[in-house]
């Protein structure tokens, strides 16, 4: 295979990871912060979707060694869907800035409109192995939404960055 091939398949192969890993979010234009559209086919999925996106925004994963996975179990209240999914999201940032754990992974144990209890998988950010793209100070109610789509449920954030 020529030089040039091999760059070709490599492009498409980039192009098709980035595409594969935006698919259950996408960004919106914002003055300031980072506008979210983030996607799911059941609020549980929704909500796990939203925490992929708050990492991927945040997070950039660099080769290395595997770290030790670490579990943590969360229980958030809201007075409502939007509220529940901003306090979710706020909960993660601040086991991330307040403990260093990334979460790599949710499941959803407990779900109501106004209640949720979480499993969550991750690992300690550790320099060698991370690095951060997009410092966010915080998951804001402006603008936020979350209701239900012909594909099933959508949900709108902004992060203040």
């Amino acid at each position: 295979m020529k030089v040039a091939e091999q760059s070709a398949l490599l492009v498409q192969y980039a192009r098709f990871s980035y595409t594969h890993s935006m698919s259950n979010y996408k960004f919106f234009d914002h003055t300031a912060d980072i506008g979210v559209e983030v996607y799911g086919r059941t609020r549980k999925e929704l909500f796990m979707n939203t925490a992929g996106a708050l990492f991927d925004v945040m997070i950039e994963h660099k080769a290395g060694r595997a770290t030790a996975k670490r579990q943590k179990k969360i229980t958030v209240e809201g007075t409502d869907v939007a509220d529940l999914l901003i306090n979710f999201l706020r909960e993660l940032l601040h086991l991330f800035n307040g403990e260093h754990f990334i979460t790599g992974s949710c499941e959803i144990i407990e779900f109501s409109n106004k209640k949720l209890q979480a499993r969550l998988t991750g690992e300690s950010f550790n320099n060698k192995k991370h690095s951060i793209k997009t410092e966010i100070k915080a998951v804001t109610y402006s603008g936020a939404t979350v209701k239900r789509v012909e594909s099933g449920w959508k949900a709108r954030i902004i992060f203040d960055v």
